[in-house]
């Protein structure tokens, strides 16, 4: 491994670095060029099968087979003409990435020679295996039928020689297999939730559209050094490995010169994003060393979910061309910083009202206030819901470590709209209003833009944040599949809607007037919903006591989060909402238990390994070393080598410690492991490795860690922290 780690830091000191090229191709010119998308589909497809998919893609209709068949001799032309020689379903079943099955467009005519065909039908349907994809006991071994069905509101796109059609997955008995379905769903719901809310104040409001902007954190490892950390390559992050001198503690890297090594791949992976229809804007510097960001321009929310499933794929592969691995995990490295994946999220209408900001007149600010409060009453009452989507065997490392949203749920609203809200509540009562108070209100409602102008604090403690005109869900990880929170997020906005609106009419059937009604109802929210409301540091061990206080959760252990997912709340949320039934919702709970205990079970594995096999030989045979020169130097100088070698036998009898600690743990930890094996329910197996397995490895790694502060630096088979962190110029 020392051979290993040495051969990596060479090769890198010897490696030449690329000249900044300059590029005539601007992203205007090139944007989009390799997605079937508008300008693709005028060109390729008849008139009247462009004109019919529009309308399907706007109104959500189904296409028969023969527009199918229109539109895949259009796409198989257009992508034939753009080199790809292979077509695929781009799906994105319950794993943490996607999958594709390529296939040829090469088949056998009627006179048994090969001709090139895609018709209808291999663009509309694929059959994947559904039983070798987690599905929680949905499918079986022997029940493998599946199906791909095309998702026409995602464009299709080219990566290499295939032509990708993005699609959502489910089995042959029709339950979802995938991250797509729900989400398709619940955006489904809240469009019509929200439509319904918005109709007392606008009838042209007969759409609402989720969007979403999302903001991707990665490190950046030389691939060299990757490589030679066993860890790294199968958990993604490192198991082991004391904190560098210097890492984070100056503020320097973050929005600092981007380095030039750095640059080059930033460069070439947004050409790529371009081509491919991704809008990436943004690019800097994170807070870690060798840690960076990437933001695009805020899209609805499905497309801007696939394409930061894509952006993930092609990040990967274009490292690889610049000697880079990227570190998508949300806590590769102990002691610096995390990645998250902040969702930006809002809602916006047909009429161009974005919902989360304020109007221009008391009207238009009493829509805004109706979608704020219903956020709020949402994240409040769904605070489970939420948690359960981000907090994960690798985001758990990060939540809370004060560097990410703590997993205690909070809403951070701001001075001026928490001020407003407190005015509602003092000015609205139960009771009918008198003119006076509808005046005053009005009045301070009409000032609301005025008073956000400036309104741009932002809090990075709080992990579901306003920030102006969106909400920003900070506590979602660098890993994730978007999907997951942003079905929830949407799926509980939807549930609270439809109760606003019933509770709402309710008051109108009893004579209340409309805005009276409103009010009231916003009103009784903005109490209700107060808990949820805190501005403060979220990192503070007193938010902690007052989050108990106010009644709020805070669930730090994975499985008992995950369990949430069956409340009876989740339930309404999800299953009487149309989102998933009861048997899929039980299905995903059954998968996240899985792969939490599957990714705990390789992390215990590999630290096994890696401490008894490379880090104890390696502690001994430096021992050895040591204990050599203490015995050289009673030989050559007697009884005057004991106060001479004092620190060696010192530093000789720590190793023999740690390593004695390490073997201790290890053993100790195989044996939890083998006990937590043989239990048969999952559920229960993952509360055993939560509880019983999972401790030991930060329990091995403190003493592994103390060891690489002992050893011989040129013996230790690892790269090192300050060398993975800082060598990426």
């Amino acid at each position: 491994m020392a051979i290993l780690r040495f051969k990596a830091l060479t090769d890198l000191m010897n490696r030449e670095v690329p000249k900044m090229v300059f590029t005539e191709e601007r992203a205007p010119e090139i944007y989009g060029e390799l997605v079937f998308n508008d300008e693709a589909m005028k060109k390729y497809l008849q008139t009247s099968v462009y004109k019919q998919v529009k309308k399907a893609i706007e109104s959500g209709e189904l296409i028969g087979r023969d527009l199918a068949d229109g539109v895949a001799a259009g796409m198989k032309a257009w992508a034939i003409d753009h080199g790809a020689a292979h077509y695929s379903h781009w799906f994105q079943p319950l794993t943490d990435g996607t999958a594709e099955k390529h296939d040829g467009f090469i088949n056998y005519g009627p006179d048994g020679k090969v001709i090139e065909e895609f018709a209808g039908k291999h663009l509309a349907q694929q059959e994947p295996d559904a039983s070798s994809f987690p599905n929680g006991g949905i499918r079986q071994t022997f029940e493998a039928r599946g199906y791909t069905a095309w998702d026409v509101t995602s464009p299709a796109f080219i990566v290499g020689s295939t032509l990708c059609i993005p699609t959502i997955f489910i089995s042959y008995t029709g339950d979802a297999l995938d991250y797509k379905t729900p989400l398709l769903k619940a955006i489904h719901a809240v469009d019509k939730a929200a439509v319904d809310v918005c109709q007392y104040f606008d009838k042209n409001v007969t759409k609402v559209v989720a969007n979403l902007g999302w903001e991707q954190e990665y490190f950046l490892v030389d691939r060299g050094l990757y490589l030679a950390r066993p860890d790294l390559v199968m958990t993604g992050r490192t198991l082991m490995g004391h904190a560098s001198s210097k890492n984070q503690q100056l503020d320097d890297h973050y929005f600092g010169s981007i380095p030039e090594r750095v640059a080059y791949f930033m460069r070439d992976l947004e050409i790529e994003c371009h081509r491919l229809g991704i809008p990436a804007k943004t690019r800097h510097n994170e807070v870690a060393p060798g840690q960076f960001e990437l933001a695009p321009i805020y899209e609805e929310a499905n497309i801007a979910n696939d394409h930061n499933l894509l952006l993930m794929d092609i990040m990967k592969r274009i490292a690889k061309h610049h000697g880079f691995e990227v570190i998508l995990h949300e806590k590769p490295f102990a002691g610096v910083n995390g990645s998250g994946k902040h969702n930006n999220w809002s809602l916006c209408t047909n009429t161009g009202i974005n919902l989360f900001a304020p109007g221009k007149n008391p009207k238009g600010n009493m829509l805004f206030l109706t979608f704020l409060t219903n956020v709020m009453a949402a994240v409040h009452k769904g605070q489970d819901i939420l948690r359960a989507q981000v907090l994960n065997a690798s985001n758990s490392h990060r939540l809370g470590a004060n560097e990410a949203p703590p997993a205690i749920m909070s809403i951070f609203l701001g001075t001026q709209v928490s001020a407003m809200l407190n005015s509602i509540v003092e000015k609205v009562s139960d009771s009918k209003m008198t003119p006076e108070e509808k005046t005053a209100l009005k009045l301070g409602i009409g000032r609301l833009p005025e008073i956000l102008v400036d309104n741009t604090d932002r809090n990075r403690t709080s992990p579901f944040a306003f920030t102006g005109d969106r909400f920003e869900f900070r506590a979602v990880g660098s890993s994730a599949n978007c999907a997951g929170a942003m079905t929830a997020v949407n799926a509980i906005v939807a549930d609270q809607l439809r109760e606003f609106k019933r509770d709402v009419d309710a008051l109108i059937d009893k004579g209340v007037k409309k805005d009276e009604a409103i009010f009231q109802i916003i009103r009784k929210l903005i109490v209700e919903s107060a808990p949820i409301h805190f501005d403060g540091n979220g990192y503070s061990d007193e938010w902690k006591v007052e989050a108990a206080k106010r009644g709020l959760t805070n669930i730090t252990d994975v499985p008992e989060s995950i369990d949430t997912m069956l409340s009876d709340h989740s339930k309404k949320v999800y299953v009487k909402g149309g989102i998933l039934t009861e048997r899929e919702l039980e299905a995903r709970h059954e998968v996240e238990m899985e792969k939490f205990v599957k990714k705990v079970q390789i992390e215990a594995r590999v630290m096994g390994d890696l401490v008894i096999n490379h880090i104890v030989p390696t502690a001994l045979s430096y021992q050895n070393i040591l204990i050599q020169n203490v015995k050289g130097m009673k030989d050559v100088m007697g009884d005057e080598a004991d106060s001479l070698t004092e620190n060696e036998r010192d530093l000789i009898r720590k190793v023999s410690e740690h390593v004695k600690e390490i073997r201790s743990d290890v053993q100790a930890m195989i044996d939890a492991r083998k006990k937590a094996n043989k239990i048969e329910s999952i559920r229960e197996k993952a509360y055993a490795y939560s509880q019983t397995v999972r401790p030991f490895l930060d329990a091995i790694r403190y003493h592994v860690d103390k060891l690489e502060l002992i050893v011989d630096n040129e013996m230790w088979p690892l790269p090192k922290y300050r060398e993975l962190l800082f060598l990426n110029d």
